[in-house]
């Protein structure tokens, strides 16, 4: 026979006890709660301790929960907290009565006589507070599954959605020391000189290789352009270069393409056929052959293509994971940014929620280590300049986030000078007809500057400045890329600097 039991909630204001529906107490721990302020209270250093560790919500009992926000608002003027400025300060908050008055904070700090244990017992409030919260999202999960009006895929998000955020709440700020993170960096100073300058992975393009010797580990890289410069296929060509001529496993991320459109793009880049052909099929015989012979080089590449639309950043932080562990992804790359969400969060304005969504993907490119590239929609602002350098995007285009720019560590522009009916550079005379130019307008780690590409508009294909193809040379018979080689002898890294964008970089290497 089952023991029915009954639970009566106390009606104190210092608690906050209730039975949930299973008929246990949510997790607590009210004694270390007190030997935790009580310390604090009387030891001069003990706040700094623990400030990075506990929020006033850790608490459990709401009286535990307000002291705690009196002492966080002296800490914040930088003044003495013991039981009596807590005291006045409970009181000038008008909760000195809801917290049992000065006698409870007079008990707190009799209980404690040193603050020994203080960060230990304090993680331990932290973890029982995560579990309240993992119960608190479960439950409310539960819940909303019971009602048959709730549509799973929305809940599945929003689930996604609360569990993220509590994880957020448990990340680990922890401290190295030097020693191991110098070998660190002197192992990758050897790498890169081993690969004659390029510590990290090479795009195929040998004047953006050179400014950012490969795309670097852990960075998150955006490139951004106004609608029609070739974004994608900029992402595409890269994303060529690195599976086919480097053997570099890349996942691409599309939200805005299917998965075979996509893939006719590539064809298009490594075939050099129009896209029109490709879509109807109406190839001759001698295009069907280059078809069969050019496509050798996309089987077995190592690209990994997702099209899932409406992609939230919670998914991506599981898929990406599991690309990097299975399939030993080495870079990422999203078309794009603005189409990403963050479901089961809830913000003041889409500007939050990009701000949100670029911070994640600064986040998961260190946590998985690898460069993160995602390109970026740029607002109208381009349009209303006018004049050659007036066209030129600049950081202040970026669309809907500020916090896009604060987070990336490097910031590159597509710019088509051609789109704009401007086919000639007024200070050289030269010819802008088939060139785009690669502007690198933030580099936390290194310089800016201007990295001219040639771009074939019929194959949406960019190539290096100085590649030639069959259309520059018909003689030439059939298409090779020359790409950057960068262990090669005579690498790119020996050519003159790029000319600087905007004058000098300002961005601190830090």
């Amino acid at each position: 026979m089952t023991e029915k039991r009954t639970y009566t909630k106390r009606n104190v204001t210092t608690n906050t006890v209730q039975v949930n529906e299973f008929g246990k107490l949510p997790p607590q721990a009210p004694e270390l709660e007190e030997t935790v302020l009580g310390a604090i209270m009387i030891e001069t250093d003990a706040y700094s301790l623990v400030s990075e560790i506990l929020k006033p919500e850790c608490f459990y009992k709401i009286a535990h929960q307000k002291i705690y926000e009196a002492i966080t608002s002296l800490a914040l003027r930088q003044e003495p907290v013991d039981m009596h400025t807590v005291t006045e300060q409970l009181r000038k908050n008008g909760t000195i009565d809801d917290v049992g008055g000065a006698y409870y904070i007079t008990l707190l700090t009799a209980k404690v006589s040193s603050a020994a244990h203080l960060e230990y017992h304090s993680r331990i409030i932290v973890q029982k507070y995560l579990a309240r919260e993992l119960i608190r999202v479960s439950s409310d999960i539960q819940n909303k599954a019971f009602d048959d009006k709730t549509d799973i895929d929305d809940l599945m998000q929003d689930a996604e959605g609360m569990l993220f955020e509590v994880s957020q709440r448990n990340l680990k700020k922890d401290v190295t020391q030097i020693n191991p993170i110098i070998e660190e960096a002197r192992t990758r100073m050897s790498l890169a000189a081993a690969k004659q300058g390029a510590s990290g992975i090479p795009s195929g393009f040998h004047s953006l290789d050179k400014i950012t010797s490969g795309w670097q580990k852990s960075d998150l890289i955006i490139i951004a352009a106004r609608p029609a410069m070739g974004k994608t296929a900029f992402v595409l060509s890269m994303a060529k270069n690195m599976a086919v001529d480097f053997n570099t496993p890349v996942a691409v991320f599309s939200l805005e393409m299917a998965n075979v459109q996509l893939v006719n793009r590539l064809i298009m880049n490594v075939c050099q056929l129009e896209g029109e052909k490709i879509k109807n099929g109406q190839l001759d015989k001698a295009e069907w052959q280059k078809f069969d012979n050019d496509i050798n080089q996309l089987i077995d590449a190592p690209i990994y293509i997702d099209d899932t639309p409406s992609l939230s950043i919670f998914e991506l932080r599981s898929k990406a994971r599991r690309l990097v562990k299975e399939y030993n992804v080495q870079c990422i790359m999203i078309d794009y940014l603005q189409l990403m969400n963050a479901s089961g969060m809830n913000f003041g304005s889409r500007e939050q929620e990009v701000s949100m969504i670029s911070r994640s993907l600064k986040g998961l490119a260190k946590e998985l280590d690898i460069p993160i590239i995602a390109l970026s929609q740029l607002n109208r602002g381009v349009e209303g300049r006018t004049g050659y350098e007036g066209k030129r995007p600049q950081l202040a285009d970026l669309r809907e986030s500020g916090a896009i720019e604060q987070d990336a560590d490097m910031v590159c522009f597509i710019h088509r000078p051609e789109y704009y009916r401007i086919t000639e550079n007024p200070e050289t005379g030269e010819s802008l007809i088939g060139i785009a130019e690669l502007l690198v307008a933030k580099h936390r780690n290194g310089a800016v500057g201007i990295v001219p590409l040639k771009f074939k508009n019929v194959y949406a294909k960019f190539l290096n400045k100085d590649d030639y193809d069959e259309d520059d040379n018909p003689a030439a018979g059939s298409y090779k890329t020359y790409v950057s080689k960068l262990s090669a002898a005579n690498s790119d890294f020996n050519h003159e600097p790029l000319p600087p964008l905007n004058g000098r970089n300002d961005d601190v290497p830090f």
